[in-house]
């Protein structure tokens, strides 16, 4: 009789192998970063709408194009049947309409989306350049502070001690008027770049401080380490074990500070523009809405909705953003 053929339940062993090989074999850090970064659905929604509010920043000048109002004409003032006789929108819900699409500002008449949309555009700005100046200062203090130590990390230390323990919203609030006297004459108004740069210099300068203990200690813990000391014993300048040995250890935290830094920068720069000490007319700012909003919401409280409803979206968003970055570099972090 015939013998009939075996069946072949031969298993390839590649197969079997690579069903069996952990995902970090051949992967880069910045892969393996990414590929946990993407499984973290509040971060990636977070992400976009990160990306969503910077984009409406950048490309205001053609939304305005598009929509066809800007932020700055009264079209209130300009347009009758707009406001009424105490200066609020005659429409109901702020005046919102097809024209309108969030309405107008209670006395002015001013277009409340484009206000929104330039106000997104003016708080981004002045925070991301903050936080672009911050984490670069930090960055070198923290480093030269832990890796010289001695009497330079002891200097730095009470250096930043002093500026951590400063209320600096009273400072902002003295330091203005100081400005204003030094640069501009009584009879002039204090134009808007001088207010956005002494907003960033202020928030630079108090904010760099917490970086920087982060990363003085982070290095102090490093400069220890076999790597650091073999690249000193073969004769490696310190400018080459910085740059080649110590920073390449420290964009984790650096990445995340920053990522948590540009938040709290929007919320200061809207909290000094509330107080009346930062961005003022006729520039729009989202602070200074609230503060109008405040004023009105018995009789409008649409006005208030739309800045503090995006703020804190945007906030939050970011903070939630900041929290996955830091899942996705370190996951030993991971709640």
């Amino acid at each position: 009789m015939p013998v009939p053929a075996a069946s072949d339940t031969s298993v390839d062993p590649g197969a079997d192998q690579k069903a069996h090989t952990p995902e970090t074999v051949g992967r880069s850090p910045g892969r393996l970063m990414w590929l946990r970064f993407r499984r973290d659905r509040v971060g990636v929604i977070s992400a976009v709408v990160v990306i969503l509010f910077f984009l409406v920043g950048i490309f205001a000048p053609l939304i305005s194009a598009a929509y066809g109002n800007d932020p700055y004409t009264q079209y209130g003032q300009e347009t009758p049947g707009l406001l009424n006789d105490f200066g609020y929108p005659i429409l109901p819900n702020g005046g919102i309409s097809d024209q309108f699409w969030f309405g107008l500002e209670p006395g002015l008449g001013r277009d409340v989306f484009m206000m929104l949309v330039y106000g997104i555009r003016t708080s981004l700005l002045i925070a991301a350049a903050a936080t672009l100046l911050t984490a670069l200062i930090g960055v070198v203090v923290g480093i030269t502070a832990g890796y010289a130590g001695g009497k330079t990390d002891y200097l730095i230390g009470r250096i930043i001690d002093i500026l951590l323990s400063f209320p600096s919203t009273l400072f902002f609030i003295a330091f203005m008027p100081v400005v204003e006297s030094l640069f501009v004459s009584p009879e002039e108004e204090t134009p808007t770049w001088l207010r956005a740069v002494s907003l960033i210099t202020v928030l630079t300068l108090f904010g760099w401080a917490t970086i920087a203990r982060l990363l003085r200690g982070q290095v102090l813990s490093l400069r220890e380490r076999e790597f650091v000391e073999a690249a000193r014993v073969s004769g490696a300048s310190p400018a080459r074990i910085v740059f080649k040995e110590l920073l390449p250890n420290l964009w984790t935290p650096i990445i995340i500070q920053s990522t948590l830094l540009l938040p709290a920068f929007v919320t200061a720069e809207a909290g000094l523009s509330f107080l009346g000490v930062g961005i003022v007319e006729p520039t729009p700012d989202w602070g200074r809405m609230i503060q109008r909003g405040a004023e009105v919401y018995r009789d409008d409280i649409t006005f208030l909705i739309f800045p503090g409803v995006a703020m804190v979206i945007f906030v939050l968003a970011f903070n939630l953003l900041g929290d996955s970055v830091r899942d996705a570099l370190d996951p030993k972090t991971r709640r």
